[in-house]
């Protein structure tokens, strides 16, 4: 597990933003069934593996970041122990390491965006993305994930109390996730459009 902070910008105060929870425990076995010939964040996209091209997102964003790469059994596990890790975060951007083309400026719209909602979710043409950002209002709730669902739960508690924002993005990379060769294929071309 590996954690990182960088000086907080804009005059905040260094505890004031969330933390980007990295998670990369998942197995990636549709991409090994897909050809892969290695675990998908280790593929090379670019000439870059799949996970450093997303650190490398969380470092430009400048947001303090934490990697939850223990290997647990899904993902509400690994969203679980990523906020017990992190006690002392005011929220947590939540982002599955397989987004290797998100962009730096939207994981810092979703933490901006979070200071007036509990749950802050990006759109790109309509198709919600990632980071789902949470307030510390959500701890509780993210602590008792388990299984492989997810925060969908959490996500529903806040809907039914009109505490979830949507903000549209321009970022494909919020919704370019790599599960497949062809998703890598199709990520290569991505990047080659930038």
């Amino acid at each position: 597990m590996h954690s990182g902070t960088h000086g907080a910008k804009d005059g905040a105060q260094p505890g004031s933003w969330p933390t980007v929870l990295v998670l990369a425990s998942g197995r990636g076995e549709r991409f090994t069934a897909s050809g892969g010939s290695t675990h998908k964040l280790q593929a090379l996209l670019a000439g870059k593996p799949v996970l450093q091209h997303t650190l490398d997102a969380v470092a430009a964003s400048g947001l303090p970041w934490h990697l939850e790469n223990a290997g647990h059994p899904g993902m509400g596990d690994s969203i679980a122990a990523a906020v017990r890790t992190t006690p002392q975060a005011s929220g947590w951007l939540i982002l599955p390491a397989d987004l290797p083309l998100v962009q730096g400026s939207t994981l810092r719209a979703v933490a901006q965006a979070l200071a007036q909602h509990a749950v802050v979710i990006p759109v790109f043409n309509g198709v919600r993305g990632h980071p789902v950002g949470f307030s510390a209002a959500c701890r509780a709730g993210l602590l008792g994930l388990q299984g492989d669902q997810g925060a969908a739960s959490v996500v529903r508690a806040q809907e039914a109390v009109n505490s979830v924002a949507f903000i549209d993005v321009t970022d494909p990379g919020t919704v370019t996730d790599i599960d497949t060769l062809e998703d890598l294929r199709r990520a290569e071309m991505l990047l080659g459009q930038r």
